[in-house]
């Protein structure tokens, strides 16, 4: 008879991961609302909070956390940038850097489980996740603004590189810390 019944360990698990992709992809959402305009592409926490969510639930659950906050946004809730969603959103000029963050997540991931949250490759990891996410979002606007990619690289990414490295160095930070306390 037992051998009908689903492991406890195993349910337990799987019903802790739902909830800590659950919170995370929230935890995107939340951030996403603090928004600085700055010209076409806003200035948010969402960076710090895919950051902070890749090192934290490692590259399985932190990219399905990014992934629902995506899908969420994508069907109408109001958890992108300035409080918007709908599949607009994505298609738009800053679509593929919300995109871009299921990339960020990937990289920022598998560092933080290979390097168990050290610093210095997490850094280099967040670093070169961000620099991904530029990379998708960069191309996906000149695709749909058909702007050159001297004027997108100065509209879309260098008023942002120094907030995403301070959001970077608070992610490693955190991340650091709560990962000797909270055992995710």
């Amino acid at each position: 008879m037992s051998g009908n019944l689903p492991d406890s360990k195993k349910t337990h698990t799987s019903v802790k991961d739902m909830a800590y992709v659950a919170l995370f992809a929230a935890l995107i959402a939340v951030c996403s609302i603090i928004s600085i305009p700055v010209g076409t592409v806003p200035v948010t926490l969402q960076t710090f909070g895919v950051c902070l969510c890749a090192a934290m639930l490692g590259w399985k659950r932190g990219t399905l956390s990014v992934l629902i906050y995506i899908l969420l946004g994508a069907v109408g809730a109001p958890v992108f940038a300035g409080m918007k969603g709908g599949f607009g959103v994505l298609a738009g000029p800053t679509g593929g850097y919300i995109v871009g963050f299921l990339l960020s997540a990937l990289i920022i991931g598998i560092a933080a489980q290979r390097w168990e949250r050290k610093a210095l490759p997490l850094t280099v990891a967040m670093i070169l996740g961000v620099l991904a996410c530029y990379l998708v979002g960069t191309v996906w606007f000149m695709i749909v603004t058909k702007m050159p990619l001297g004027e997108s690289l100065l509209l879309c990414v260098v008023p942002f590189l120094l907030p995403d490295a301070v959001k970077i160095a608070a992610a490693v930070i955190l991340s650091n810390r709560l990962s000797k306390v909270v055992k995710l």
